[in-house]
């Protein structure tokens, strides 16, 4: 069977979908550095983060049989929560499989929105092989956080909103980025816009993978990173086709920069920001990736646990 390639359309049709049931997210002016452009406060979605959109989207694309296995999905919190929060409201089976060292909020999180949570050991086990065992031993469809084509139309959703707010499409949108999900979905729904993915140092693999022409996977020796959302340890294919030619060249921000930018949303916009959900913003503070008055940064997600929110804001004062 030839698999399905995500395109403009599914887009479009995602948008009205998610539309449907949820209000646009804001999109916010900001000053940085004496220069204006935009944000999208994703953070401010029902479950604090973008991976709604997409969740949405492809469970809304199950047939009825698939609906009646479940579904299974592998996240360290986000797209867990935007499984079980679709899964939920269409009245079927959610299992996450989550690393055992996801912050404690998104562990929660996701329980309360009654889905069954299957933990693995991060440093020691494969995440794909987990899920492949718990669909072996009791069914269900696989819905990837990054590599769906119907959840990479979901995410383009935002795409689609950001030009309606605008008003047209923007000049260029910086996307906070794991495995390439949200980067290429915002790369079909606005294509006359520059695509700037930005990741954490050491896990930047889309950035990598789109330097080598090929898929690049993360170091054994890693370093330790504050972002938890964003460390899939490599793309695939499809993303990397999609960003192929399309996307600029990828950036990697610091743990520090991304500290500093959780407090600068938190100062100048009243946002609390996860790390992950601030890497993009991070990099447009460090002058790492250009900007003007239709720019848009991606605020992607707002899942932190309190006391470390709370050390990194006091970290500034």
């Amino acid at each position: 069977m030839t698999e399905r390639i995500p395109t403009r359309e599914g887009v479009l049709a995602a948008a009205d979908s998610v539309a449907g049931i949820l209000p646009p997210s804001p999109l916010l002016p900001v000053e940085i550095g004496g220069r204006n452009c935009w944000v999208k406060a994703e953070n401010l979605q029902p479950i604090g983060a973008f991976k709604i959109r997409g969740a949405w989207w492809r469970l809304s694309n199950l047939t009825e049989s698939e609906r009646a296995q479940g579904v299974v999905a592998v996240s360290s919190g986000n797209h867990a929560q935007g499984v079980a929060w679709a899964a939920r409201r269409l009245g079927f089976k959610a299992t996450i499989v989550m690393p055992a060292d996801a912050p404690q909020v998104k562990l929660e999180a996701t329980r309360e929105l009654g889905a069954e949570i299957v933990t693995y050991d991060r440093a020691n086990e494969d995440r794909d092989d987990v899920a492949a065992n718990v669909i072996a031993e009791h069914g269900g469809v696989l819905v990837h956080a990054f590599a769906d084509p119907w959840v990479i139309e979901g995410q383009g959703s935002a795409g689609v909103e950001i030009t309606q707010q605008l008003g047209r499409q923007p000049s260029r949108i910086i996307a906070c980025c794991g495995g390439g999900g949200l980067s290429a979905g915002l790369a079909i729904a606005c294509p006359e816009a520059k695509i700037h993915p930005v990741e954490p140092f050491g896990w930047d693999m889309v950035g990598q993978s789109l330097a080598a022409g090929e898929l690049v996977r993360a170091a054994a020796d890693a370093p330790r990173t504050i972002c938890d959302a964003l460390q899939p340890t490599a793309t695939k294919p499809l993303n990397l086709a999609l960003l192929s030619g399309r996307a600029e060249p990828g950036v990697a921000v610091t743990d520090e920069e991304v500290r500093a930018a959780q407090r600068f949303a938190f100062a100048k916009l009243h946002l609390v920001l996860e790390p992950g959900g601030a890497a993009a913003l991070a990099a447009a503070l460090a002058g790492k990736v250009p900007f003007d008055e239709s720019s848009v940064i991606m605020l992607t997600g707002g899942n932190t646990d309190p006391s470390s929110f709370a050390a990194t804001i006091a970290e500034g004062e």
